[in-house]
């Protein structure tokens, strides 16, 4: 369920593990009343510290995402579905505007960026001989 932490990354790994479940609630991949992973599970499960995991799950108990159910661990909270959509959109806008504003600074031409969009990589000019 939660496979994408960048160890690479420069954004903080329990910070990647809030990402990932939100992006996952967001996507209804878990719903409201569903239990996310213990946190040695998810911690096994990435190989990341179980310290990391817990603190990601404070954050998002701290936010409202998830509650702690007596003896059961961790639910999805009702009316969290929208409350991630609404953060999942506003962090892929961040990221779109960071890559518009290198793209500027790089001096990318329209044509250039139509292309980087709409393939997701770069085409090269090929010529015929």
């Amino acid at each position: 369920m939660f496979t994408e932490i960048g160890l690479g990354s420069s954004r903080p790994i329990f910070e990647q593990v809030v990402d990932q479940i939100k992006f996952a609630i967001a996507s209804e991949a878990v719903r409201a009343d569903e239990m996310i992973p213990s946190v040695r599970d998810l911690s096994k499960q990435l190989a990341i510290n179980p310290n990391t995991v817990a603190r990601a799950y404070r954050q998002l108990q701290d936010e409202g995402i998830v509650a702690l159910r007596r003896g059961m661990g961790l639910a999805v909270v009702e009316g969290a579905g929208e409350k991630c959509r609404i953060q999942r959109k506003e962090f892929f806008q961040h990221k779109f505007q960071e890559f518009l504003d290198e793209a500027a600074r790089s001096r990318l031409n329209r044509k250039e960026l139509d292309e980087i969009l709409l393939s997701g990589r770069p085409k090269t000019d090929q010529h015929e001989s």
